[in-house]
């Protein structure tokens, strides 16, 4: 068995399983609850979100590379209310317009982009003017300890888990790509070890 097959077909089922997970659903309706309008979705992932969003969210534009993930959440895209598309594979190239999108949605997706400054760039240029992008993703812990761990497991990780990264820190991303956080949670989650477990959940602006 390839790695290629692995990463193509099994992960995004074991991916679809860990993000399923019942003590998920509580963020993930904390994270879209600010959400309007139209909105892109990067990482999108097979749906979890989609019992989340608001009702104030009209349209969603999905990026999401894997197939397998996307036809895993055909189901809940089906039932969903609120009308989605699959509008890219890319979230480091975006195929829209400038200031197209009324706010953005990314959870648990950030660790895995390859060039994560180049994809807020285009998060950015594609959000309207003072939109929002909502975050809810694992990164770098704030204790010393739990961050040597964290290095240790990262190489390992990167290769099982789709490039994960578990020493990103998303909020000092978002701000050196010229975000404002607006606000923001770090706690770890109840019940994942904490090498896996350090969450940020909060928006950024577009100033």
């Amino acid at each position: 068995m390839g790695s290629g097959f692995y990463d193509r077909h099994l992960l995004p089922r074991l991916i679809n399983l860990a993000c399923g997970s019942s003590v998920m659903v509580p963020l993930r309706g904390r994270v879209c609850a600010p959400l309007t309008g139209h909105i892109v979705e990067v990482g999108f992932g097979s749906g979890h979100n989609i019992e989340a969003y608001p009702p104030a969210v009209t349209r969603v534009s999905a990026i999401e590379p894997s197939d397998d993930g996307w036809l895993l959440g055909a189901d809940r895209i089906a039932a969903s209310p609120v009308p989605i598309d699959r509008a890219g594979l890319d979230g480091q190239s975006l195929p829209f317009p400038d200031n197209t999108f009324d706010g953005a949605l990314s959870t648990f997706t950030m660790c895995t982009i390859a060039d994560l400054p180049a994809a807020l760039t285009e998060l950015r240029r594609v959000l309207k003017p003072a939109a929002s992008l909502r975050f809810l993703e694992h990164g770098d812990a704030p204790d010393p300890r739990v961050q040597r761990w964290q290095r240790r497991l990262e190489p390992v990780q990167r290769r099982v888990a789709g490039g994960c990264h578990l020493t990103r820190d998303i909020p000092a991303a978002l701000t050196d790509a010229g975000f404002e956080i607006t606000d923001l949670d770090r706690f770890y989650q109840h019940g994942t070890p904490k090498t896996f477990g350090a969450l940020s959940l909060g928006g950024a602006s577009t100033r």
